[in-house]
């Protein structure tokens, strides 16, 4: 007799996908691995950030410190010392002397200056620890609409249980999620789906949710597959929402491992293959996720199959 899973797969999950999220910094993510770029002509070109982001530290160490040299008042050219020291990029890791380039940039009004600060007193990482001086600079970087700042803040706006807080944090993840920050566009899809600081809205937090996949966040993801599976602001579609949860699985996420193995062990989305829905509970299983019901749907197997399953398993759980 066929076995049949319980109504719509039980892919509804309280609270989200994922935990809840967390305070985030904002980091500026190192380029290709290419020359840093030649003096150019153009009075604007950033040679120190193009060296930066090209992986050149201690070139782009060396322009920074050169414009300082010029200006004493480059507040972008300390953020970027401060942010060489923080991550120890082409010279020795330094928390105090990057609190101290970020704070002489903050002074300047360099919101991402003020929001790097921020966490850093929030964390005690670099200087005292000291959340009300930490959150006082998240504020002022969120009030010049630095995006990572909006989105910290409002964090810890959700955390207070005020109302107007509630809906303030919802205009702050907005700001953010504008600029394509994608945890606050997961953030904010959350709220629209509960309608929380919103009046509740599946088909935005459809769109939120996409939008924070497409920027790569995996939570988002996995919010996006569950309303596609179910038909919920977004015209059903199991096939599609397969693909992302394969997707998500294979990046490691257990949530979207459980859920792909459950579709493999029903044939929803794609065609049955136990085998495919053992290795993917397995690797779930591995992080913690267990699940009774794919256990006994995939009791019958036999060795071959389950060694199978094992070599799959193994495979999708090394880094």
């Amino acid at each position: 007799m066929r076995r049949v899973l319980p109504t719509g797969l039980a892919l509804l999950i309280a609270g989200g996908a994922l935990a809840a999220p967390t305070l985030s910094t904002t980091r500026m993510l190192p380029g290709p691995t290419t020359l840093p770029p030649a003096d150019s002509a153009d009075p604007k070109a950033d040679v120190a950030y193009g060296a930066y982001q090209r992986g050149y530290y201690i070139a782009a160490f060396r322009e920074a410190t050169k414009r300082l040299e010029k200006d004493r008042t480059d507040a972008a050219a300390m953020t970027l010392l401060g942010e060489l020291y923080s991550q120890g990029l082409g010279l020795r890791q330094d928390p105090a002397k990057a609190a101290e380039w970020y704070r002489l940039a903050a002074n300047l009004g360099d919101r991402s200056a003020m929001g790097l600060l921020g966490m850093m007193a929030i964390e005690g990482r670099g200087i005292a620890k000291d959340p009300a001086a930490g959150r006082a600079w998240l504020e002022k970087a969120a009030a010049k609409g630095e995006p990572t700042a909006c989105y910290n803040v409002a964090l810890i706006l959700l955390g207070t249980g005020v109302p107007e807080d509630l809906n303030r944090a919802a205009a702050l993840l907005r700001q953010a999620a504008d600029q394509e920050v994608p945890a606050a566009q997961h953030a904010l899809g959350i709220l629209y789906l509960k309608g929380r600081g919103v009046e509740k809205d599946p088909a935005q937090a459809a769109q939120l949710f996409r939008r924070a996949a497409d920027n790569g966040d995996v939570a988002g993801e996995v919010e996006f597959s569950i309303l596609l599976f179910n038909g919920e602001g977004v015209p059903k579609d199991e096939a599609r929402a397969a693909r992302y949860f394969r997707h998500a699985a294979g990046r490691g996420n257990a949530v979207a491992q459980n859920r792909i193995a459950r579709l493999y062990a029903a044939g929803r989305g794609v065609p049955k293959n136990l085998v495919e829905a053992a290795a993917w509970n397995m690797a779930a299983s591995a992080q913690g996720l267990t699940d009774a019901w794919l256990t006994q749907a995939l009791a019958g197997l036999n060795p071959e199959e389950r060694a199978r399953a094992e070599r799959l398993a193994a495979d999708r759980m090394t880094p």
